[in-house]
């Protein structure tokens, strides 16, 4: 294993400690229980945005803290569920009287923590709201899951989310919005390789030079199917064919679509991945009005990219376009 770390143990207190150093102006780290929020929590009056999980997916969900996305985020340990007690605390330092949204992906362990906690704040008189985010078509049920996975579409559903919240929506307006994203929106991801948790010191899984694993987790967990390497165009069809089938996306759909690299993968091929998924799309009549193209949630080092589509109304436009200033994803300002 080779990796820019100190003690194994210590990978995600020594990252927050780098965050804190280098976005004093955007966000504030609290050490036991881990926890980042935005600078200027709690915004009086502001329904409040607190999602988490483990860590290993940067700039998820650390990365999105700041205006216009996240007023929290709780980073478990390498690829573990954050505890009750850390989102607790992250509830409570960002409550501003209009209530809180926990955006949960469906992981069981996220599930579980993430209720426990918004129980515990309940009881002290914080309205709290839960979305679920299970967006992977890839498969029903994972390691992790009862259900589908949450993967790329929480990142767009916190974009979209955290604007309306800006604007001073009310807590179930911003609540509605975010399952919204989530209806209409769907993602799959692939891996070239695996990739090494820290404290595992070896490979999450075995992958040949010349194979690929199609509908994979963010997490390494198994995919759809282990196949022999094809050209991107080929990978691409396969991809998008399923991501468009499952909603159904139609023929005359506006869409935000998100190219996301695992990690070790180059800009450069995520650009070739947008291309062919342009050209899929645009042989179905979709419309690619929005992108995001780049590494926004992460599989440590893993090669490989996923792909997410959500379909766009004008309301949802304006949400993505509206002005965000965080760490890990910024316009408009």
């Amino acid at each position: 294993m080779k990796k820019l770390i100190n003690d194994p143990e210590n990978v995600v207190r020594d990252a927050l400690q780098g965050v804190a150093l280098a976005h004093p102006d955007l966000a504030t780290v609290h050490i036991d229980p881990h926890y980042v929020v935005r600078s200027d929590a709690p915004v009086q009056g502001k329904v409040a945005l607190v999602s988490g999980g483990g860590s290993g997916h940067e700039p998820m969900h650390g990365g999105f803290v700041g205006m216009g996305m996240l007023d929290a985020a709780c980073p478990g340990e390498v690829f573990t569920s954050p505890t009750p007690d850390q989102m607790e605390a992250a509830t409570k330092a960002v409550d501003g009287g209009a209530g809180v949204i926990h955006i949960v992906k469906n992981y069981t362990g996220d599930v579980m923590n993430f209720e426990m906690a918004a129980e515990l704040c309940r009881a002290e008189g914080i309205e709290v709201e839960s979305v679920l985010v299970d967006d992977d078509v890839a498969v029903q049920d994972s390691l992790y899951t009862a259900g589908r996975r949450g993967v790329g579409v929480t990142v767009l559903m916190e974009k979209i989310a955290g604007a309306a919240a800006e604007q001073g929506r009310p807590l179930a307006d911003v609540a509605g919005i975010a399952r919204k994203v989530n209806e209409v929106g769907r993602s799959m991801g692939m891996a070239l390789t695996s990739c090494t948790v820290p404290a595992a010191g070896k490979p999450t899984f075995d992958l040949g030079d010349d194979e690929m694993e199609i509908g994979i987790g963010i997490h390494g967990e198994p995919g759809r199917e282990r196949m022999a390497l094809t050209p991107v165009h080929d990978i691409v069809e396969k991809m998008a064919g399923a991501v468009a089938d499952d909603l159904p996306f139609s023929s005359g759909d506006r869409v935000l679509a998100f190219v996301n690299g695992m990690g070790g993968t180059p800009l450069i091929e995520l650009y070739i991945v947008f291309n062919e998924l342009v050209g899929f799309l645009k042989g179905r009549g979709i419309e690619v009005s929005r992108n995001l193209i780049g590494s926004y949630i992460t599989s440590l080092e893993m090669q490989g990219c996923s792909i997410s589509l959500v379909k766009l109304d004008d309301e949802l436009t304006q949400l993505w376009d509206a002005p965000v200033k965080t760490p890990g994803l910024r316009w408009g300002i």
